[in-house]
């Protein structure tokens, strides 16, 4: 973790916290099936970690893009953050979930070419759109349309860029320890 600052904030359980935080981390849990470390922390604000689950689920349900195309979104941002933790989260996804190829997640992972043409232009584009905070060229939204994708990608883009903010600087804030599940895709942010 290259992050200095550090919040001391507790690291919630449904056992440890009072209502409003309960409710989001039982609602977590009831998603995810287990309390990932990320949540405990973000759990400190009930509406933040209630906008990331609702986000999140938002995107994966709403946003047009495969299983695999998500995993692409996410570890492009989480990647360019430098999150180490979503990272490792999301290649885990990726290899065991929404079945990313491996060249393909191993160029992702490493920020190098993507093999397939169509998988390099969405990280392409969304590298272009966390790298400019959403100011991409008009040359930049032709070659992402061209690809095959549409203008409503570009908007569940935006919205898959806020939920790994609000993850990604959480993360950075808590220095989130990485959760066992997740052990075996561990990612080091290099440079």
């Amino acid at each position: 973790m290259t992050a200095q600052a550090k919040l001391n904030l507790p690291q919630l359980t449904v056992e440890s916290a009072e209502s409003a935080s309960r409710t989001v981390l039982e609602k977590a849990k009831a998603q995810v099936g287990f309390i990932p470390n990320m949540y405990k922390g973000m759990a400190n604000l009930p509406g933040f970690l209630n906008t990331y689950l609702d986000g999140y689920a938002a995107f994966r349900a709403e946003g047009g893009f495969t299983p695999a195309e998500q995993e692409v979104v996410f570890l492009v941002i989480s990647r360019g953050n430098g999150c180490e933790y979503c990272v490792s989260a999301h290649s885990m996804l990726a290899a065991k979930i929404s079945k990313v190829p491996e060249n393909v997640l191993i160029a992702l992972r490493d920020g190098a070419a993507i093999p397939d043409p169509k998988l390099a232009a969405l990280s392409a584009f969304t590298e272009t759109m966390r790298r400019t905070r959403g100011l991409p060229t008009q040359a930049d939204l032709v070659v992402f349309l061209a690809a095959g994708y549409s203008e409503r990608h570009v908007l569940a883009i935006v919205l898959a860029l806020a939920v790994k903010t609000l993850s990604n600087y959480s993360n950075h804030l808590f220095h989130t320890q990485l959760d066992e599940v997740f052990s075996a895709f561990a990612w080091r942010k290099v440079g």
